[in-house]
């Protein structure tokens, strides 16, 4: 399958990034901290393609939600910083195929943890859109909307690559195309235009008239 394109958004986790057992590791020994287990926290509420802020004031009392992120986030960037995650496979092939100003990334995460994920493996987008810049996350249009807006493209010449049905479920709300991954999800619980194991499965070229012409499979 082939899509022209003036740009193309990225999620971060399982899409650029492994980063699925540092997140159990983190989360288990945080949910441990706070008296529960972490499959109790995760059958209590929604936690895919969700911020944690989100998350964790669905789970602690009101007064406590504050101190919770914080600790969270800093276990986070802790164990990213010790070589807690690795790139999806042909992640930073691509990307350095792509020109700085053509692609970015959106994210559910907040901008200290996604760009400790992200440096570890080379990855450091010019465009970076995390639930720090957006009032309404996934699966609103607003992040998929705002990374269009700033790299100055029409939403509709947008291609997003997301792993989650949240995350594709917001760029098909924003009108794009969308290309989804199976490193969480297996291909019938994600709706997308097209279906790919990982990023090795995605080509890029620049055509004579300046357009992506990306190729799956």
């Amino acid at each position: 399958m082939r899509f022209s394109a003036d740009a193309i958004l990225f999620d971060s986790d399982e899409t650029l990034v492994s980063s699925q057992r540092s997140v159990l590791r983190v989360w288990r020994q945080w949910a441990e901290s706070y008296g529960m287990t972490l499959e109790e926290a995760m059958s209590r509420v929604e936690v895919h393609g969700r911020p944690a802020a989100a998350i964790i004031a669905d789970l602690l009392p009101e007064e406590q939600v504050k101190d919770g992120v914080q600790r969270l986030v800093d276990a986070e960037v802790a164990d990213a910083a010790a070589g807690g995650v690795e790139a999806v496979g042909g992640a930073v092939k691509l990307l350095t195929s792509l020109p700085q100003d053509r692609w970015a990334v959106v994210t559910s995460s907040s901008r200290r943890v996604v760009e400790a994920r992200l440096a570890p493996v080379g990855i450091r987008p010019k465009f970076l859109v995390t639930s720090d810049d957006v009032t309404h996350h996934k699966p609103h249009p607003e992040p998929f909307l705002v990374a269009a807006e700033w790299l100055g493209v029409d939403p509709a010449r947008c291609v997003v690559v997301e792993d989650s049905p949240t995350g594709l479920a917001s760029a098909r709300a924003a009108g794009m195309a969308t290309i989804a991954l199976t490193t969480t999800h297996k291909a019938h619980q994600l709706e997308a235009d097209a279906t790919v194991a990982d990023l090795t499965g995605v080509s890029v070229q620049i055509t004579e008239t300046g357009a992506l012409e990306i190729t799956v499979g």
